[in-house]
């Protein structure tokens, strides 16, 4: 007896339920569920359907909740379908897959009340009900978005707990790498690269001659919306067969450094990220300032040195500069003299692009293309007294350099309408935009300036701190360059601008930790209870695995003693002669808690009771060798702002969090001993941690989020 599920590919709505449903059949008994995937919208022809289950050749049923339910009675033990799941499994195929949102929240609503205090849609293990739900969400595109700026909390709670389960996360790569593969066997074995995972086309991209860049200025370290245009950029490039280029664009002496210049490249090779060449936008000084004069003789810029604040208020209310209709003589003099030297009248200037002061998009209102700055630059050093405006730079740079793609976030919208205009201006080859969306996280700010003053003020060390969202910062808080790269690829290059939660690149990066992290054991130090345990053995060490489901590992050394720490929180829930359970020992019989006037509990004598069976008692704790253990400190962070959004106005110097960091004392096993900084691992029965530094023999541990919400 064989079973082969059918499914059509491009259905409206994909059956990823009966995707999963096969997957628990097929990991949880000896059974198997072929799954065969269609590049069609239904199954044939003669059968209208997204799904089609199939018994030795002949067909069984074609209704999704049917075939569900026909697996389930098949497979009990791999699938639950309590009676309860009926309203459910119709709930679902009914309510969730209708694609107009003010219809679908009164549903999602629904479910997101159902799941306030339920880890599961029946009873407490996954059951049809929830494969069932989760295949129409995870088919129904309104919810792409609704899940990773967690709409509902509940219901995105429930959501990610499934997806860590690969019978749920890994149905939708199964489904496009099947489809590939169909497509590539269709063309002959062509492969349609461009596409990938994105489902776009670049505009006039050609295989082999598609050029992208990654443009960033040297005046702060990579945070992880600069990662995002990184991997973009080297993703498409990739795709075609093209070439990245990785651009300095350093115009503002004022704020750059070398420093962040070589940080910037260290973070893009942690990335992954190499340019097929590095250049500077000071490599083409002399070539814009050619341009900037050829603008100002065909009469498309002119210098002006009305004050700043009467410049803005004219820009903003459309009113032509005083000094607009300058001529031609007149300008070229200021800008090659006067500008050029930093004269005490060139700084009283800028130039501006003549063109239309009145325009809608007030970007065209005549942008300053050129001002002076007398700083020295970190690479051309006082050759220069003024410099291009980012502007005016980049359009230039990009068709010089061959760019044929420039992929921008989305607030330069409304400039690109500037970009084009300068192309056209200076007569130089067109190069199409992309625009995609930056990534925002809630109650984090990624404006470099507002970034500096909080390592200015002392609110943070240094730009890799653990509360900073630059790559540095979240690389030392336990962020695996392979989960932010996952991370960012998943986002694609969508325009939908939204806040994200950062649970959810937390939870990304658990699936690469959780299965590798070694288990340790960790207790905070306060008040710590001594279990004498008068049948205990003498000291000594016996191997046990770091991983017990991954012995590749390793393993290390736990120490048995009659003499054992354990939590005082733990402590004060013991009852007497409760038997409770010692992990990586066995079981263990309290006969007596010894508590202190005020309550605390200051002892416990206990004898061990190794048969006993850990499956009934309640409590199951760590502990620790009174004689063998290593001073450690657990540090925990909050965000630096308290506010989800800042809106426009907004002072974030309002919204300060108090106290961001939190620092506990603690004991762990000696193993620690043998870590180097920057390994990650799982204190058991607290989450992950990664070592930050040691010093002094005292091993400092930073909390590695886990993607799920603080209680």
């Amino acid at each position: 007896m064989s079973y082969t599920l059918k499914i059509a590919g491009k259905a409206p709505a994909v059956d990823y339920a009966l995707m999963s449903a096969a997957a628990f059949v097929n990991t949880s008994t000896d059974a198997s569920v072929k799954l065969e995937f269609l590049d069609s919208k239904t199954i044939s022809k003669d059968v209208n359907a997204s799904a089609q289950l199939l018994k030795d050749g002949e067909s069984v049923a074609t209704d999704s909740a049917e075939i569900l339910n026909y697996l389930a009675t098949e497979y009990p033990s791999a699938i639950l379908a309590k009676e309860e799941s009926q309203k459910w499994i119709k709930f679902a195929y009914e309510k969730l897959l209708v694609k107009d949102f003010k219809k679908l929240s009164l549903d999602l609503e629904t479910i997101e009340q159902h799941l306030n205090l339920r880890s599961f849609f029946v009873g407490y293990k996954i059951t049809a009900a929830d494969i069932a739900v989760w295949g129409a969400l995870r088919a129904n595109p309104v919810m792409g978005s609704v899940i990773k700026n967690s709409v509902y909390i509940n219901v995105t709670r429930w959501y990610q707990f499934l997806e860590s389960d690969k019978r749920f996360s890994e149905m939708a790569t199964l489904l496009s790498s099947s489809l590939a593969e169909l497509k590539k066997a269709a063309k002959g074995g062509k492969k349609e690269t461009h596409k990938a995972n994105f489902e776009i086309d670049l505009i006039g991209a050609k295989e082999g001659e598609v050029v992208t860049r990654f443009p960033p200025e040297p005046s702060g370290y990579l945070h992880i919306g600069h990662a995002k245009a990184a991997v973009l950029n080297q993703y498409f490039a990739n795709a075609y067969k093209g070439k990245l280029i990785i651009r300095f664009d350093d115009t503002n002496p004022s704020k750059e450094k070398t420093e962040f210049q070589d940080s910037i490249i260290e973070d893009l090779e942690l990335l992954g990220i190499k340019g097929d060449r590095i250049t500077y936008s000071s490599d083409y000084f002399d070539k814009m300032y050619e341009l900037a004069v050829q603008m100002i003789k065909e009469g498309k810029a002119y210098c002006d040195d009305t004050p700043l604040e009467k410049m803005r208020a004219e820009r903003m209310d459309g009113i032509k500069s005083e000094r607009r209709d300058r001529s031609v003589e007149e300008n070229l003099e200021i800008f090659t003299k006067e500008m050029k030297n930093g004269t005490e009248e060139g700084l009283k200037n800028c130039l501006r692009a003549k063109i239309d002061y009145t325009a809608l998009n007030k970007t065209l209102r005549d942008p300053v293309i050129y001002r002076c700055n007398l700083t020295p630059h970190h690479r051309t050093g006082s050759q220069w007294k003024m410099y291009p405006t980012y502007d005016f730079c980049v359009p230039i740079v990009d068709s010089l350099e061959g760019v044929t793609h420039a992929l921008r976030t989305i607030e330069y919208r409304d400039r690109n309408a500037q970009y084009e205009w300068m192309l056209e201006a200076l007569h130089l080859r067109k190069v199409h935009i992309w625009d995609f969306a930056r990534v925002n996280f809630v109650r984090t700010l990624l404006s470099k300036r507002k970034l500096q003053w909080f390592v200015d003020k002392g609110y943070v060390e240094n730009w890799d701190d653990p509360r900073f969202p630059t790559v540095r910062g979240i690389r030392r808080r336990g962020m695996t360059v392979e989960g932010l790269k996952n991370f960012i690829i998943s986002q694609g290059p969508s325009k939908n601008i939204i806040n994200l939660d950062w649970n959810i690149i937390w939870s990304a990066n658990k699936k690469i930790i959780d299965p590798v992290a070694p288990r340790h054991t960790a207790l905070v130090s306060k008040d710590l209870v001594t279990v004498n345990i008068v049948d205990g053995p003498e000291l000594h060490s016996e191997k046990k695995p770091k991983h017990k489901k991954n012995p590749a590992v390793g393993e290390k050394d736990v120490y048995y003693s009659a003499k054992v720490l354990i939590e005082q929180a733990d402590a004060e829930a013991i009852k007497d002669g409760e038997e409770v359970t010692f992990m990586d020992w066995g079981n263990v019989i309290c006969t007596k808690v010894n508590k202190d006037a005020d309550g605390k509990v200051v002892s416990i004598d206990a004898k061990l009771h190794l048969d006993g069976d850990f499956r009934k008692t309640e409590k199951k704790l760590t502990w620790l060798a009174a004689e063998k253990n290593t001073k450690v400190e657990l540090v925990d962070f909050d965000h630096l702002i308290t506010k989800d959004k800042l809106e426009e106005g907004d002072n974030f110097e309002d919204f300060l969090t108090k106290e961001t960091m939190f620092v506990t004392d603690a004991i762990a096993d000696v193993n620690v001993e043998q870590m180097k900084v920057g390994d990650i691992i799982q204190f058991e029965r607290k989450g992950y941690y990664i070592l930050d530094a040691i010093k002094d023999g005292l091993y400092t541990f930073f909390t590695v989020p886990d993607g799920k919400q603080k209680k």
